[in-house]
């Protein structure tokens, strides 16, 4: 009886542990031409671009928000291909901030 618990418990312990283990493919990000990403957001989520900004390396960093607060964060490399890096929940737009004047002469 006691071997039967014990191989009961190993098996549980190893299906529990393998559990924490995510395969590095579902760890890929989806990728597809910009259109077809904006026009899936837009389609599955109503989700509408809210800012953006320009990358070191020359992609572009947008995000994506829908009024019910969901939010997608999507690369546009400068090749066109666009991929979703992020996504989640509570999206709240901030204040413009103020742009301070350079006073330089």
């Amino acid at each position: 009886m006691r071997r039967y618990k014990t191989a009961i418990l190993s098996a549980l312990v190893l299906i529990i542990g393998s559990s924490f283990f995510v395969p590095a493919a579902s760890a890929q990000p989806v990728c597809s031409t910009h259109r077809t990403v904006s026009d899936s957001l837009k389609k599955s989520y109503a989700e509408a671009p809210v800012s953006m900004g320009v990358t070191a390396g020359g992609g572009v960093i947008e995000v994506y928000a829908s009024p019910k607060g969901t939010w997608t964060l999507v690369i546009t490399q400068p090749n066109g291909t666009s991929c979703l890096i992020a996504a989640g929940q509570g999206w709240k737009n901030l204040p413009k901030p103020e742009m301070i004047s350079d006073t330089r002469t």
